[in-house]
């Protein structure tokens, strides 16, 4: 895309486009634009990949986005929940596709052309410290309709931390998520899965619910191809929620799993879709 392009989507965006992806309001289950009916037994959130050794900025940049619509003035404030929400709601077989930890300019286009060429949206869940110059790809993200959340400025385990620092954590980065795109983000992932009391809390506080994951593909162990599509079919089932990762590491594995599995899921009869809040 050109940046006279994204320049002029940027100003129509701050106009006030249509919204798609996670519509502002009082929140009480979530569901997809199609609707999904719940799973028989969901899983509950695994540990996630680990970090190690914080990598530099410039090993792979990002900037999230967070879709279409008119810039907010202030974050909603939502009712603290004390458990994240694991799965989709509603009729019809429609799963929900999630990203962690990038954009990173290796693995997200390839993401991004898969999703593109089966004509479904997913989210992207990203870290604040990593914010860059990838407007290019953000660019294609918003106009794709594709969802960005909050995953934290520097991905550490909350749980280690005080609330001043978690608000910190949390703040900042929904703050350059709104400066980067005018709107904040309505969603948010804990890093490796570790909620507390203060994540849910200051969470409602930013306006954004609590979204986890129902079946882990642990791509981030690098278990092979073939290995990370079985997990995605085994676990596959109406309301599922799949965590996958397109930065943080070598995600090629990621990216060939997906060129495999989203078509599959497609002809089993499932919808792909981001996730809409929906009032209470």
């Amino acid at each position: 895309m050109k940046k006279d392009q994204f320049l002029t989507r940027r100003g129509a965006l701050l106009a006030g486009a249509a919204a798609v992806g996670a519509a502002a309001g009082a929140a009480g289950l979530f569901a997809s634009g199609t609707g999904g009916t719940a799973p028989r037994s969901p899983a509950g959130p695994a540990a996630g990949a680990p970090r190690g050794a914080p990598l530099k900025p410039s090993a792979y940049r990002l900037r999230p986005m967070t879709g279409f619509g008119p810039p907010q003035t202030a974050p909603e404030h939502l009712t603290v929940r004390h458990e994240p929400l694991l799965r989709m709601t509603g009729r019809g077989r429609t799963m929900v596709l999630t990203f962690d930890d990038g954009p990173d300019r290796r693995y997200t286009p390839g993401i991004l052309d898969t999703l593109a060429e089966y004509d479904v949206r997913a989210m992207f869940f990203v870290c604040g410290e990593m914010v860059g110059d990838n407007a290019d790809l953000l660019a294609r993200m918003a106009d794709e309709g594709h969802v960005v959340g909050n995953h934290t400025w520097s991905h550490p385990l909350l749980t280690r931390l005080g609330r001043r620092q978690i608000r910190s954590q949390m703040e900042r980065t929904s703050d350059i998520i709104k400066s980067t795109y005018g709107e904040r983000p309505a969603w948010f992932r804990a890093p490796y899965g570790a909620w507390n009391r203060a994540a849910f809390q200051l969470g409602a506080e930013l306006g954004m619910e609590p979204l986890a994951w129902t079946v882990d593909t642990l791509d981030w162990t690098t278990p092979g191809t073939r290995t990370i599509v079985d997990r995605v079919a085994d676990g596959a089932a109406p309301g599922v929620v799949v965590l996958s990762h397109d930065a943080g590491g070598d995600r090629s594995q990621s990216v060939r799993a997906l060129r495999r599995y989203l078509p599959q899921l497609l002809d089993s009869g499932y919808h792909i879709d981001v996730p809409r809040r929906v009032p209470a």
